[in-house]
């Protein structure tokens, strides 16, 4: 690098830190924020798994709802359970197109909010992890208008996380942080099986 890249470079750098510290210095509020991940690419609920070790290093309480999966163990049911200071609720009967069941899913993703409502109430979780819920909403297994209503009344430093492909409008509005995956290339796609210890 020539020196007067390298200057630039730097002078480059030094504007940026302004940017970014004065962005910093203005982010003064503190709450529980309510953190979106949907769309078809792969890493929704591992992002959200992520979340959840990180707080736990940080001595957070966490709690898990598993909606749709429940067919299968999965490996991140199999390691928190290996935690008894995480609760993690499976609540599903498997994915939608293997239950081929409406009513059943319904009462499915209702007993999985009951579990749901319980810990949206409690203050000293810091960290819900609603896996899956994006589905339940977008085929209306529970109605949407309460699913809001809960988030919005949960204790004020809370931090929730939803999860799961086609997350309505509403919640997306709702939400603090959105981020929607997007599928540039998909081994399956190819013929490769899935495999456990990466998709599941």
């Amino acid at each position: 690098m020539s020196i007067d890249a390298e200057q630039h470079h730097n002078e480059r750098m030094v504007r940026k830190k302004a940017v970014v510290e004065e962005k910093i210095r203005q982010a003064n509020t503190e709450r529980g924020v309510l953190i979106v991940n949907t769309g078809n690419g792969k890493g929704k609920s591992s992002a959200a798994f992520g979340v959840a070790l990180r707080a736990l290093g940080h001595g957070k309480k966490v709690a898990i709802v598993q909606f749709i999966k429940g067919r299968d163990s999965t490996g991140e049911e199999a390691f928190f359970r290996r935690l008894p200071e995480v609760p993690f609720h499976v609540t599903g009967d498997g994915f939608t197109w293997d239950t081929q069941n409406r009513a059943q899913d319904e009462v499915t993703a209702r007993r999985g909010w009951e579990l749901a409502h319980t810990l949206l109430r409690d203050p000293a979780i810091d960290l819900v992890v609603l896996d899956e819920l994006n589905i339940v909403l977008k085929y209306r297994y529970l109605p949407l208008e309460e699913v809001l209503a809960d988030l919005q009344q949960r204790p004020l430093m809370q931090h929730v996380i939803a999860t799961g492909r086609g997350a309505p409008d509403e919640l997306i509005a709702l939400a603090d942080t959105v981020t929607e995956m997007r599928e540039v290339k998909h081994a399956f796609k190819a013929g490769i099986k899935a495999q456990a210890g990466i998709e599941f």
